[in-house]
Formats: structure tokens, C-alpha cells, sequence
């Protein structure tokens, strides 16, 4: 295998705030996003800007053939995922003097892999990291713009699939998660520096000296504004955190682009013309995406949904992983990434509603609360945070009410409950009156249970109902729900996962946390003059070498 400075693995295939108009410019609004290397930001361009930045996009065309859909919520709403990529391809001059090795072409292998997913109700976001040496099975696929460019499918490391086209590499993507995945962003080594310095600069902390002789990066302990290759070099580091391996430079990445979050969405950068425009112009030219980004305006309607998301409330998690038993060089999924990816699929929420990590009782799903979103009783604050927390389907007992007239409601849907994983409590009994209305009561402080149930049925927020004079949860059957085990014209979604499995392993962090330090590597992991040491020493006898920034 290469080091992290490009290369394929051995047996792999090679590979905002408005602006008023005014009589002389007609600006409409100042927005666009960018999710460089693993990063979303919005920033505000004029209208009059429009066929400029679209012209600066690279378009690939995709199809959703094999990438699954999301589910709408009761009301219509969905969630979106985007595949962000970052890849080692040297394609241009300068993409080839930052990364040398410049006889790699074509799509490259996707050495940063994050999956972007937004809330149906755009309340909170996850961005889970890929690690680059996870092997999986990729799947046969067939790029569409090239049908010579097809693999029949065979087992290797995960970014190696991106050699195929990013169809391929969604594919993958999907096939090992079950998530849905609707879109890609993928950026180059060029794409970082010059989103980097369009920023202004991003601010990252290390908890000790460092240098890692293979990405280059130098650095002193402490907080550093890292501008153009210096920021490539955090971004690429392997060696210099963690254990060596991927996994430390994901954690380190996260640090990173939360910071650039910050930075992005600070009122200085959104409210300075120049900064607006040179940042709208840095991303429209370091991104390639799907057909369906493929404009200013489809880039400009997805910005608006991501400036909702305060960054308290999007959550950075790594998926879970173990040791290859036959190759410790690599990597492969951990039995506990499945509550991962189940969470992300199901829209759920990782973040609680105040911000921070979610737990069991404070975190907020997304699938009840897009459920519920209508009243801000039910899920939902004015401002679309979440009021109340999502509780596992287990942990609750329903009594189904048979009040619809038709004979056995009760029993088939108490059965599809407890198949959902709900309380073995959970009863059937027949009501002796009817009822045109479906209602889902629970008792004070019951909310989120209720909640959790509404999600699982498809039940709109409009059918629950607090109530004084009961206790726990109770579903009433009305006549408007004659069969089926979906409410006709609802959102049917499996129960929440418990967010404390969810997140266990997967070093989460909050975008709002401005507090970290990205941990070097105390082990010997660097090479300096034939001498292996850590990055640490390496810093210390390399000073004839200047530091990757002040």
C-alpha cells in the first residue's frame, strides 16, 4: 500500500442573512453551500451571480437505480443524504504538485468518505466518516457515463469503488449501510486549499507538537489558523493522530470542518460582500456533484435547508469499526455500526435538543417529531427544535382500543407493535363505543412515548392527544383506520434506535464545540532520517523544517 500521499492499496483496482435589493443590483438573496471534504456551509450569493456559479460546477450524471429512497414524513418532508468525497485523483497541474504521484487519474480513490444526512424536519444533522481502509464487498456496477468503467464486484477496501464512478461508490456506500443516498459532493486536493483560504483561514487545535513526515504537516502545540496547504496537510494526516491509522485523521478531520462550520456561519463571514463571493466562487469550482445539484439554484435551495441546522445540533460520528482478522492493516465494520446506520436511516436525531451528544432519555428523533411537526406541543419549538425526546420502542407498553367497528382492529395492531419491538405489555381490548377519529393519548410525561408510537404507525401529529384522566399511552382506533397497520396517508418508520447504542464507539462530536484538541499520535509512526519515532520527536529533531503555519 502507498502512504496517505495518494496512491491505491495493493490488490485494488487503480483508480444567511439577506441583502436588500437595490435599483442597480437585483439581489435576491445570498446563499451557497459547499461541503468540501467533508464540510457543509452556506454563504449568500446574488441572483445576478447565478449562471456564473452554475457554470462553475462539474456535473456527473447518477441514478438512483440501487441507492434507495427516503421515506417522506406525514407531512411530505424528506430527509437528504449526500455521499461527500474527497479524492486523491491528480486530474489537473496543481492537484498534482499537492499531492504528487502525479500518475494517478480518473476518479481517484475516495480517501475522505462522509455521509451528510439532514433531518426530514431540518432540525439536526449526523455526518458519519467513512475510514478509507474498511473493507467491504462492492457490489457490480457500472458507471453511467462510461459503460466500459464496470467491475462485477469483488471484496477490497471501501474507497477503492470510487474507481468505478461515483454511482459505484454510492452504491457501496449503500449496499454496507442501508441508508439512502440521493446525491455526492467530491472535491479534490485543490479544492481544500482554496476553500481553505476563501474562509479566511480555519482555526485547529493540537494537544502537542507534531510532525508528520509523510503529509508534511508541522505544527506546535496549540491553536493554529491553517490557510492553503497547510490545511490540505491537517486534513491528509494519518500519521500525526490517533494510533497512525485512519481512524485518527477522521477524528482530527471532524475538528476541522467544524471549525470551518463556525467560521462560515459567524456573522463576519456572512455579512462581508467580498467574503460572500469569493467563498461562493471557491466552492462552485472545487465541487463535482449529481445532475440534480448540478446549479446555482438546486445548490441554493439545499443551502437554505442546511443554514436551518445550528451547529449544536449536527453530530460527527465515526462508523464503528474493528480489526480485519486477516489483515490488521485494515479495517472492518463493528457489529455496533449497525445502531449507526439504522439510527441515520430511520432520521433519526444524534444530537439533543439543547445541543450536544443525544442519550436514551434526552435524545430527539426526527422520525416522531417529523411525525409530530405540525404543533410545537407535539415535537417542535417555533424556532424547529425538538421539545421532546425520543424513548426506544422497548421501553414502552401500548393499550390498543378497538373503537372502529371493524372486528379484530385491536389485536393486528397490539401484534404489529410487538413485532416493532415494543413492550410485551402492550394489550388489545375492544372499546364499546366507535369513534370516527383515531387518537393516540398519553398521560403527563408521556409525551415522548407517545411520540415514538405515532412514528412506528405513520400517525399524524394532529391524532395525539394529552389526557388527565389515564395513565401510559393509548391507542383508540377510529373508523378512519379500517385496515392496514400504516395509517392510510401516514408515515410508517421503525421504531428509534436507542442513540446511546448509536453513538457507542463512534467518537461523536458536536459542530458547536469549539473546545477540542486533535490528539497526536504517541506512537512511533513517522520516519524521520531512517529513524522510526513519533510524531512528537520527530517535531523536535526536525528543526531545519519550518512549521506548516505560525
Amino acid at each position: 500500500m502507498t502512504d496517505d500521499m495518494g496512491g491505491n492499496a495493493a490488490g485494488q483496482p487503480a483508480g444567511g442573512p439577506r441583502k436588500p435589493r437595490s435599483r442597480g443590483r437585483r439581489i435576491a438573496k445570498v446563499v451557497a453551500l459547499v461541503l468540501s471534504v467533508l464540510v457543509l456551509i452556506t454563504a449568500g450569493v446574488g441572483t445576478w451571480l447565478y449562471n456564473h456559479f452554475s457554470a462553475n460546477l462539474h456535473t456527473v450524471h447518477v441514478n438512483d437505480k440501487n441507492l434507495g429512497q427516503e421515506k417522506p414524513d406525514a407531512f411530505g418532508r424528506t430527509p437528504i443524504d449526500i455521499l461527500v468525497i474527497g479524492t486523491d485523483a491528480r486530474n489537473t497541474a496543481e492537484d498534482c504538485r499537492l499531492g504528487g504521484d502525479c500518475g494517478t487519474g480518473g476518479y481517484g480513490n475516495a480517501d475522505v468518505e462522509m455521509l451528510v444526512h439532514i433531518s426530514a424536519d431540518r432540525s439536526n444533522a449526523t455526518v458519519m466518516s467513512i475510514p478509507r481502509d474498511t473493507m467491504v464487498d462492492v457490489p457490480a456496477c457500472t458507471d453511467p457515463n462510461d459503460r466500459n468503467n464496470s467491475t462485477s464486484g469483488y471484496h477490497g477496501m471501501v474507497n477503492s469503488a470510487l474507481a468505478y464512478g461515483p454511482q459505484c461508490q454510492m452504491e457501496t456506500v449503500h449496499q454496507l449501510t442501508g441508508i439512502p443516498i440521493s446525491h455526492f459532493m467530491l472535491t479534490s486536493f485543490s479544492g481544500v486549499v482554496s476553500m481553505s483560504d476563501a474562509v479566511g483561514g480555519v482555526d485547529v487545535c493540537v494537544d502537542n507538537n507534531v510532525y508528520d513526515t509523510y503529509s508534511h504537516l508541522k505544527l506546535a502545540k496549540g491553536t493554529h489558523n491553517l490557510k492553503g496547504v497547510a490545511a490540505l496537510e491537517f486534513v491528509r494526516s494519518r500519521h500525526g493522530f490517533g494510533d497512525g491509522g485512519d481512524l485518527g485523521r477522521t477524528y482530527a478531520q471532524h475538528l476541522y470542518l467544524s471549525s470551518m462550520m463556525r467560521s462560515i456561519k459567524s456573522a463576519g463571514t456572512l455579512t462581508d460582500p467580498a467574503r460572500l463571493y469569493g467563498l461562493a466562487d471557491a466552492a462552485t469550482k472545487a465541487l463535482t456533484v449529481d445532475s440534480g445539484l448540478g446549479s446555482a439554484g438546486s445548490l441554493l435551495g439545499l443551502a437554505n435547508d442546511v443554514n436551518k441546522v445550528p451547529t449544536n445540533r449536527i453530530t460527527f460520528t465515526t462508523m464503528q469499526t474493528d480489526t480485519d482478522p486477516n489483515d490488521q492493516n485494515r479495517l472492518v465494520p463493528a457489529a455496533g455500526s449497525k445502531a449507526l446506520f439504522a439510527a441515520i436511516a430511520n432520521d433519526q436525531s444524534l444530537s439533543s435538543p439543547g445541543g450536544g451528544a443525544a442519550t436514551p432519555s434526552t435524545s430527539a428523533s426526527a422520525s416522531p417529531s417529523a411525525g409530530a411537526g405540525a404543533t410545537a406541543s407535539a415535537t417542535a419549538s417555533a424556532s424547529g427544535a425538538p421539545t421532546a425526546s425520543a424513548v426506544p420502542a422497548g421501553q414502552i407498553d401500548v393499550r390498543v382500543e378497538n373503537a372502529s367497528g371493524t372486528k379484530g382492529r385491536a389485536t393486528e395492531l397490539a401484534n404489529a407493535l410487538t413485532a416493532k419491538g415494543f413492550g410485551s405489555g402492550t394489550t388489545a381490548v375492544t372499546s364499546p363505543d366507535t369513534t370516527p377519529t383515531t387518537v393516540l393519548r398519553y398521560a403527563a410525561g408521556q409525551q415522548a412515548q407517545a411520540q415514538t408510537v405515532a412514528a412506528a404507525l405513520g400517525l399524524p401529529a394532529s391524532h395525539l392527544s394529552a389526557s388527565t384522566g389515564s395513565s401510559g399511552v393509548t391507542l383508540v382506533i377510529g373508523a378512519d383506520w379500517s385496515s392496514g397497520t400504516a395509517f392510510p396517508g401516514g408515515s410508517s418508520k421503525p421504531a428509534p434506535v436507542d442513540t446511546q447504542q448509536a453513538l457507542a464507539d463512534a467518537h461523536s462530536q458536536i459542530a458547536g464545540d469549539s473546545s477540542g484538541c486533535a490528539p497526536v499520535s504517541q506512537y512511533r509512526t513517522v520516519e524521520l532520517n531512517g529513524v522510526v519515532m513519533t510524531p512528537t520527536e520527530a517535531y523536535a529533531q526536525a528543526t531545519d523544517v519550518p512549521n506548516s503555519a505560525p
